[in-house]
């Protein structure tokens, strides 16, 4: 996702630049970076949920029958 904003930025700077809307001052680009963060603290935040939860079960399970 955030390859292809980039990707976006390099390719079409002109679409990034259109506005929402007549009259609106805000451009097609701040809600698509917006989006970028919002989707990387919410990625962030399911890794860190199961790196917590499901992975460390299965890693104790492996050193336990390692032993």
């Amino acid at each position: 996702m955030y390859f292809g904003f980039i990707a976006l930025i390099a390719f079409n700077k002109a679409l990034l630049a259109t506005p929402l809307g007549a009259g609106i001052n805000t451009t097609v680009g701040f809600p698509l970076g917006v989006g970028v963060i919002l989707s990387a603290v919410i990625l962030t935040g399911i890794y860190v949920y199961r790196a917590n939860g499901e992975f460390d079960e299965l890693n104790r399970q492996i050193i336990e029958e390692s032993r």
